[in-house]
């Protein structure tokens, strides 16, 4: 049953995977302005955008383009970025890590939050904390994340000025990495001087990625925790003299998880997305900071690269959501 659903999930991948390629391709090259144009001077003659447009496979049709393209994808080569003359997946792979750490460091954020504001709703269930967590969560969710981070560089960079709003790590520093994983690096080689550096830095555009998602988490964990709160085992551990708090870590949390545990990966894929925005509200060398740039550049190849990378990334998680969902769950796990 396991193997089935993963070989069909394997095949939706490859199919998404092939039509986010033909859409991104098509859009970017239907959407008005030249890239070759913004490489060259003013005084440039045809014979020099001929020379460019042959160079960058430009001057074929956009079939011919599309399975030139593709070939080259399928051999791990995504082609030369136009505006940096660099090999795309070298720069998209130097980026990547960047952007993986303020994802993943936002998302042990919004579990933290999310996780203890639901916890908290349901064990003061009906009364006015759950009544104000509600409201909390409404208007953190309210608020989509790159307007958070504004607000949150208005408080913190402007009004009071504590916490670092630019960069990933300060340029006085020594980096002694091997890796582009920064901060998973400096933990394992116990600088913890750099370590808490490189947070300083994550910590407010992962606060403003964290808040929507810690919203939803809030909302869909409290509901599930307030239905198995009612179920017969659960009222057997409070006979047996548990309390409320013990009752939802030990008994109802395990069960009212599994929902939640869904709606994670699929909203940790639009965190990832959320990071194009945020990353450039707070110069962050990412891979979305980059992905702005590229646009601008009208830079076709590193657009592609970026795009393909991010869709990769997206049913990658997933397909690890929907198999841990599988392995978690009995009835599909022995259906």
């Amino acid at each position: 049953m396991l193997l089935q659903r993963f070989l069909i999930r394997l095949l939706t991948m490859a199919i998404t995977l092939f039509g986010v390629a033909v859409v991104v391709f098509v859009v970017i090259r239907v959407a008005p302005g030249d890239p070759i144009a913004m490489m060259l001077p003013p005084g440039a003659t045809d014979a020099d955008i001929a020379r460019l447009r042959a160079l960058y496979g430009l001057d074929k049709t956009i079939v011919e383009q599309f399975f030139i393209w593709l070939s080259g994808v399928v051999r791990g080569d995504f082609g030369t970025s136009i505006s940096l003359r660099q090999d795309v997946l070298g720069l998209v792979f130097n980026r990547l890590p960047a952007t993986l750490e303020l994802a993943i460091v936002a998302l042990l954020m919004a579990l933290a939050i999310g996780g203890t504001a639901a916890i908290l709703g349901a064990r003061e269930r009906g009364t006015a904390v759950e009544a104000g967590i509600d409201i909390a969560s409404g208007a953190a969710l309210s608020i989509p994340d790159f307007l958070w981070g504004l607000v949150l560089i208005l408080l913190f960079g402007v009004l009071i000025p504590v916490f670092d709003i630019s960069g990933r790590v300060s340029p006085q520093l020594d980096l002694p990495f091997v890796t582009q994983f920064y901060l998973f690096e400096s933990i394992a080689r116990l600088r913890f001087d750099l370590t808490e550096d490189l947070l300083g830095h994550m910590l407010m555009p992962a606060v403003a990625l964290a808040l929507p998602l810690a919203a939803i988490i809030s909302q869909l964990l409290k509901q599930s925790l307030k239905e198995v709160l009612d179920l017969d085992y659960v009222v057997l551990a409070r006979v047996k003299g548990f309390s409320e708090t013990q009752v939802i870590l030990r008994e109802a949390l395990k069960n009212a998880a599994l929902p939640t545990l869904t709606l994670v990966g699929v909203q940790f894929t639009f965190l990832i997305g959320g990071t194009v925005i945020v990353e450039r509200l707070f110069s962050y060398e990412g891979l979305g900071n980059m992905a702005i740039d590229a646009v601008i550049n009208r830079d076709l190849p590193l657009i592609q690269g970026i795009v393909l990378v991010f869709a990769l990334l997206f049913v990658l998680i997933n397909l690890t959501v929907d198999m841990m969902y599988a392995l978690l769950n009995p009835r599909l796990r022995h259906g």
